[in-house]
């Protein structure tokens, strides 16, 4: 299918959203605060919120077009939406919700259900209802009814956000082999940068309903605006070599690599990893001696006291990394902008957010 070009304006109560972006096959991340418009410009795409004027179209598909008069309704646009919460059929089984699109609505699909229900390890619950399965099952059930309605374009407003951090942790995986297998574009709107670096292959940055930036995850997440309260950064590579034995994997990133514990990969593995500034050390000179497995040579590109810790911007090679240390390290070590650096990181605490191939 061709990619998505959205080029509209509306008004949500007093709220103006004007946005300009495309979004191609894969997971297209509308990214930002609670409140910035992410999930209005899903219901505008959807035809469920009211459009003043602009463009949606997929190639020769128009679903809105103000000047040439164009406004399919929401039934016509071929779209599924899973919801923040699943809302499903309470007094349907998990194999009615799952195939109302076709029973209820007559609709022929080509995805079948028995590659959906494997997607989505669904096949032990398909005689189950509702009230009976865990919030992480209901909305992998909402994701499947959506799939399988056969939609041209997936919209996914949250999914994850009613859910505690064990369901997030327990749906993930499905929700990342849904952006691996399914070559649709998938609209996903989040503000946590979690899944937005397992999930997205490209991010929209979102504020006051305008786009702030569009590029991958690894440079809007890595933008300080974008980081949390303990900072991250966000990097992607390939793998290079693979240690079966000590369950570990070396990633070239630019002309370094970084060692991680990682199963499941095989060399030439594409990518993106996750560390936390507070799981990285500084020292002045390499070390030796050390369990620390990851000693990447760095420079000092800016230093900033928050409190009574120092957050330390490095760059090794065209990549960029963050530290946070205590800021009486940060003193006695007198790093200062432009000084060469050894960032010590331990290959537990690097984090694969997502296989990218």
């Amino acid at each position: 299918m061709a990619p998505l070009e959205i080029d509209i304006r509306g008004r949500a109560g007093s709220f103006e959203i004007a946005v300009r972006f495309a979004a191609g096959p894969g997971v297209t991340a509308l990214f930002g605060r609670s409140g910035a418009g992410k999930s209005t410009i899903l219901k505008m795409i959807a035809g469920t919120a009211h459009l003043d004027k602009g463009r949606i179209a997929a190639g020769t598909r128009v679903f809105f077009d103000s000047e040439a008069g164009i406004n399919l309704p929401p039934r016509a646009r071929g779209i599924g939406f899973v919801f923040q919460e699943g809302r499903l059929f309470p007094h349907l089984s998990v194999r009615r919700n799952l195939t109302y699109a076709r029973w209820a609505g007559r609709r022929a699909g080509s995805r079948r259900l028995d590659e959906v229900v494997e997607l989505l390890g669904l096949d032990a619950h398909l005689d189950r209802y509702p009230r009976t399965l865990s919030g992480g099952e209901r909305q992998r059930v909402a994701i499947g009814r959506a799939l399988l309605a056969d939609p041209q374009i997936l919209l996914m407003d949250e999914p994850l956000s009613s859910l505690d951090r064990e369901r997030r942790a327990e749906i993930l995986p499905y929700l990342e082999a849904v952006a691996n297998e399914t070559r649709i574009p998938v609209l996903y709107v989040s503000h946590d940068t979690d899944e937005v670096a397992r999930l997205a292959d490209r991010v929209v940055a979102i504020e006051n309903g305008r786009v702030r930036a569009i590029g991958s995850a690894a440079e809007i997440l890595g933008h300080p605006s974008n980081a949390d309260e303990e900072g991250f950064t966000i990097l992607e590579g390939r793998v290079i070599a693979v240690d079966a034995n000590y369950g570990t994997a070396a990633v070239q990133i630019g002309d370094g690599s970084i060692e991680l514990s990682a199963v499941n990969l095989v060399p030439g593995n594409s990518v993106r990893l996750r560390i936390d500034a507070a799981d990285v050390a500084i020292a002045t000179l390499p070390q030796e001696g050390l369990s620390i497995r990851n000693q990447l040579r760095c420079e000092v590109i800016a230093v900033e006291r928050k409190g009574n810790s120092t957050e330390v911007a490095l760059t090794f090679g065209d990549e960029r990394l963050l530290a946070r240390i205590t800021a009486k390290s940060a003193d006695e070590l007198q790093l200062a902008t432009g000084m060469n650096v050894v960032a010590l990181i331990k290959a537990v605490s690097v984090e694969r957010a997502r296989l990218l191939s």
